[in-house]
């Protein structure tokens, strides 16, 4: 539980609090608004803490969604390591990427959002996309052939795909 912050919602709504934030499971599933400005908190309004659970005291501190990067490259062979790029991220409040290229190969970029998912590195959300027809055996020239691609990508796990260009026929399919 976040004790005490006060929080911007970004609908563009004035800060409310102090309230209470409940999150379980990596997900914020109550927040409760536990006082006014100038006003003591009443401890009679706060959420229970479970047990196993763990507080965070952040009076006078605020709170506010995370920010999303539609164009977040992770790096990882080279420097900086993404270690390093996922820890700046979300030191600067983006707690969601989408990595547009797959630049590491899919398969690591599924295992880093895995890994993520789990709490098992500090690094945002991660979605990951593949370069259309990157890792096909010859370059994609037909409806078909772009059909069994996007099949087989999902099927991996990828979340998307960036295109840059193709026929009319392909881009369709």
């Amino acid at each position: 539980i976040i004790r005490g912050v006060t929080l911007i919602d970004g609908t563009g709504a004035p800060p409310i609090g102090p309230t209470d934030i409940v999150i379980k499971q990596n997900r914020i599933v109550s927040i409760q608004t536990v006082g006014y400005p100038g006003v003591a908190i009443n401890a009679e309004k706060r959420p229970k803490l479970e047990p196993g659970g763990k507080e965070l005291d952040c009076e006078g501190m605020y709170v506010m969604p995370g920010f999303i990067d539609m164009h977040g490259h992770i790096g990882g062979g080279q420097a900086p390591k993404a270690e390093y790029v996922f820890k700046l991220w979300m030191g600067h409040g983006i707690t969601t990427i989408r990595d547009p290229s797959a630049g590491n190969g899919l398969d690591w970029v599924l295992d880093q959002k895995q890994k993520s998912a789990k709490n098992l590195i500090t690094a945002p959300r991660i979605l990951a996309y593949t370069s259309f027809g990157q890792g096909s055996k010859e370059p994609i020239s037909t409806p078909e052939q772009a059909i069994a691609w996007v099949v087989e990508n999902k099927n991996k796990g990828a979340d998307g795909i960036k295109f840059f260009g193709a026929s009319p026929s392909v881009m369709e399919a």
